[in-house]
């Protein structure tokens, strides 16, 4: 496959990238001992302060079992503390712990240092381009409906 293609073979280019990419981020954040996954959670908390669990599934877009699950794991690690919250004791309140803090800024750290190995090559003008490519392919994305199409723009 060259640079040009249709958009079906380009599509298919992407997603293959886009999962080769998304593996190599993992892989790096969990040698500083945090996945992206929690990461994306640690970041969301970081914002929001103490949460709903199901606000979190929410936000992060992620089924409730999903998030109930990974916050377990990370509640055992010390990265978060989960309590009852008072308006509804069956519902558990999510927040972040100065561990978790620490990890949060050490994930966004080595995040930050991979996507820049990556993509610091490109140049601020094909930076540009991409960053606009993909705004278009994003909103396409939004256009059609369906699950994970209720993401915010933040993620942009």
């Amino acid at each position: 496959m060259g640079d040009t293609g249709d958009a079906g073979e380009i599509g298919l280019r992407y997603l293959t990238t886009s999962a080769r990419l998304r593996r190599t981020v993992d892989e790096h954040l969990a040698k500083g001992g945090v996945s992206l996954a929690q990461t994306k959670i640690l970041q969301v908390l970081a914002r929001s302060g103490p949460i709903r669990q199901a606000g979190l599934a929410t936000e992060l877009g992620y089924a409730a079992r999903s998030v109930t699950q990974a916050v377990e794991a990370m509640e055992r690690d010390g990265l978060v503390r989960r309590t009852s919250d008072d308006a509804d004791r069956r519902a558990k309140v999510v927040t972040m712990t100065e561990e978790g803090a620490r990890a949060l800024a050490a994930g966004e750290a080595a995040g930050d240092e991979i996507l820049r190995r990556i993509f610091g090559g490109l140049g601020p003008d094909r930076l540009a381009a991409l960053g606009e490519a993909l705004a278009v392919v994003d909103d396409a994305v939004r256009a059609l409906g369906g699950p994970g199409n209720d993401d915010d723009a933040r993620h942009r």
